[in-house]
């Protein structure tokens, strides 16, 4: 299983005001508010959760065939950051998801899996045009080994991100 988002930093600065009352109590568990208000960079900390987020909730989705609004059952935390990428966790009910994220001054980027072992297989693929979808759902047919692999697709602004095995 496979997900992933990026977000449109300048996009979202400029259409979402993470700072009027209420928007973090409905996206962020006390925790991870904490981490946002304790961060030296607190709007990037909100977009860097919020991918995480949407990313393994594809996977949740995917996996449950339920879909729903429910940022606060999905809760981060941080392992470690190495070498520009934040390697971390999100605990979905009892699941947990490993997630790979990366920022920088432009967009978040994150990828998200079941199984962290398998980050080293994850390819961007170049369009669309190369997914087909079964049950409202991406997949990505791979052509030498002649198997449909999942397959994760994200757009904010003006990047988008198609993600497979």
């Amino acid at each position: 299983m496979i997900g992933n988002d990026i977000i449109d930093l300048a996009l979202a600065k400029k259409e979402s005001n993470w700072k009027r009352r209420g928007f973090l109590d409905k996206l962020f568990t006390p925790n991870e508010q904490l981490y946002i208000l304790n961060s030296d960079d607190p709007e990037t900390a909100v977009w860097n959760l919020w991918s995480r987020k949407e990313a393994c909730y594809k996977i949740y989705n995917r996996q449950t065939n339920i879909r729903g609004f429910i940022p606060l059952r999905l809760e981060c935390f941080d392992i470690e950051s190495k070498e520009g990428i934040i390697h971390g966790i999100v605990v979905c009910y009892d699941t947990t998801y490993y997630t790979q994220t990366t920022i920088n001054s432009e967009f978040v980027e994150t990828n998200a899996l079941l199984h962290p072992i398998f980050f080293y297989k994850i390819k961007t693929l170049s369009s669309s045009e190369q997914l087909i979808k079964t049950n409202e759902l991406p997949f990505y047919y791979d052509l030498i080994n002649k198997i449909l692999n999942p397959a994760s697709k994200s757009h904010h602004g003006k990047f988008e991100r198609i993600i497979s095995f």
